[in-house]
């Protein structure tokens, strides 16, 4: 769900001004837009990321929960590894509308807040939220809700922005009606998300990061954004983790 670092660093540049949104209101607005992001760097990078961690385990049969579903970009993916069923929550009703319009039989929830009060405790054999944590200001009510809501024995996968990038100055930033908007985000450490988890009962099987890198160069190429090729290089800017609740 990147804007690009290469918007947020020629905003500060040029002092354009740039409209911070809290989640349900940003999301709302990209709907429209959102699948429409061919040279989209992050959303490169976690598709790629997402499909080697649903890789590593087998959901055949099983009922899954993607919390912060979007439009349902992994849908595709998900689907194709036979789930019994999938539901998708998110803040946003914009998303939602676009994810029925993709997906008509999907199962779809609205949520509002961290509890997921209307979910009966152990719903969920696998749980996936990608590119969704640092739009949580609570992050460990989520957390404990999240492993309320999953089996023993159950799978949890989390993708998002490397807090190194948020706590750097990094952006999620799209633009709307020729203004420059951005989502509201909070730097969660890896760390800080591991250990909620580990205090549940939860096992880390896999933590990986990507980094900026040479085979990325033609992104920012394409965008005329090498500079900030140079900037960023080796730079983490994003990380994903799965764990099993024991």
């Amino acid at each position: 769900m990147l804007g690009t670092i290469k918007n947020y660093i020629q905003n500060r540049v040029s002092g354009k001004a740039v409209t911070e949104k809290s989640a349900v209101e940003a999301y709302d607005l990209w709907s429209d837009d959102y699948d429409k992001q061919p040279d989209n760097l992050m959303l490169h990078l976690d598709g790629k990321l997402f499909y080697y961690l649903i890789s590593q385990i087998n959901i055949q049969g099983k009922q899954v929960a993607d919390i912060g579903c979007g439009t349902g970009r992994h849908w595709s993916v998900i689907f194709d590894k036979q789930p019994g069923a999938l539901t998708g929550f998110d803040v946003s009703g914009g998303m939602l509308q676009k994810l029925k319009e993709k997906y008509p039989q999907a199962q779809i929830r609205q949520i509002t807040d961290n509890l997921f009060s209307d979910v009966p405790d152990e719903t969920y054999d696998v749980i996936i939220s990608t590119l969704t944590v640092a739009h949580i200001e609570n992050i460990e009510e989520a957390l404990q809700s999240w492993t309320r809501l999953l089996k023993s024995g159950g799978d949890m996968i989390i993708t998002d922005f490397h807090p190194h990038t948020l706590a750097f100055g990094g952006k999620r930033t799209f633009k709307h009606n020729n203004a420059v908007m951005t989502v509201r985000n909070y730097v969660h450490p890896i760390y800080t998300i591991k250990d909620v988890l580990l205090r549940n009962n939860f096992q880390l099987m896999s933590q990986e990061e990507i980094k900026i890198d040479e085979s990325m160069k033609p992104f920012y190429t394409k965008q005329n954004a090498m500079h900030v090729f140079e900037k960023y290089n080796g730079f983490p800017v994003i990380y994903g983790i799965h764990l099993k609740k024991g």
